[in-house]
């Protein structure tokens, strides 16, 4: 077994066993974006919260996460081969909000951002057909599908920038919710609240930056070269009762909780020294 190819980086002439035909998603195009969002609007749907900001003095961003994104496909008229995807992401702000001298008040609200890209898809004219297993049930044909590419968003959680008031009366929209049948219920249920219709006296404007992949994929069949079945060969660690020290035993001693990292030990960290102005 010395000679069995195993999953990683290969080298030397190893020999292909045979030729597999696959189904799979194939990227067929993608972008990279790196947007700075600002002065997205927070919405609070509880009347509670959005009077604790109509006498806030001042607001900041604790954090922000991404609760969902919606994404749509559509072709692109007179240009085959590309589609649009319409995206919509569905934050969660939460903000300290100071009132006085006392301590702050967290709030959470919602945000929202809407973004276009146009990739390219291919073509595909045949409707796909599929069984699925589901439980307590029997067997259904799911529904068909048209054969447009599947738009696939990769993104990492917000980084906060910044966040201000701003009076209500400067601005169109002065009401703090939405309208609610345009939040999916899915984003709704994070909040705990029954959302209610009020009016505000002060709005908060947040910043946030983010990093997206947007891809377009399509099902596939490919023909790949095949070493061999991929066999798992480490065996599963675990904690008896009888000797719960034998596990932890295996865990490495944390030295960089006690012993921070250098600036020069982290990646990226020579971007933020080349930006810096220099000094006398």
């Amino acid at each position: 077994m010395h000679d069995k190819v195993r999953p990683g980086p290969i080298s030397g002439c190893q020999n292909v066993k045979e030729a597999v035909c696959i189904h799979t998603d194939k990227v067929y195009d993608s972008c990279r974006e790196k947007d700075c969002l600002e002065d997205l609007k927070v919405i609070f749907l509880c009347e509670r919260d959005q009077r604790l900001i109509d006498n806030a003095i001042n607001v900041k961003v604790r954090k922000a996460k991404i609760i969902w994104v919606f994404s749509d496909v559509e072709e692109v008229p007179f240009n085959e081969g590309f589609f649009t995807i319409d995206i919509k992401f569905f934050f969660e702000i939460t903000l300290d909000v100071f009132t006085g001298v006392a301590p702050p008040t967290p709030v959470r609200g919602l945000a929202t951002f809407d973004k276009k890209v146009i990739l390219f898809g291919s073509e595909g004219k045949a409707k796909i057909f599929s069984s699925k297993f589901k439980d307590d049930e029997i067997d259904k044909q799911l529904c068909p599908k048209n054969n447009l590419p599947v738009a696939v968003i990769e993104v990492v959680e917000p980084i906060p920038l910044a966040a201000r008031l701003a009076d209500a009366h400067h601005h169109h929209h002065h009401h703090c919710c939405m309208d609610v049948s345009s939040i999916p219920q899915s984003v709704l249920s994070n909040f705990d609240v029954v959302p209610e219709q009020c009016e505000a006296q002060q709005n908060v404007f947040v910043s946030l930056g983010i990093f997206t992949i947007v891809k377009l994929e399509r099902k596939v069949q490919l023909l790949i070269p095949v070493f061999d079945f991929c066999f798992p060969e480490n065996e599963c660690i675990e904690a008896t009762a009888d000797n719960p020290c034998e596990l932890f035993d295996r865990i490495r001693f944390p030295f960089n909780e006690f012993f921070p990292p250098q600036k020069h030990d982290f990646q990226g960290a020579e971007l933020f020294e080349n930006t810096r102005e220099p000094r006398c």
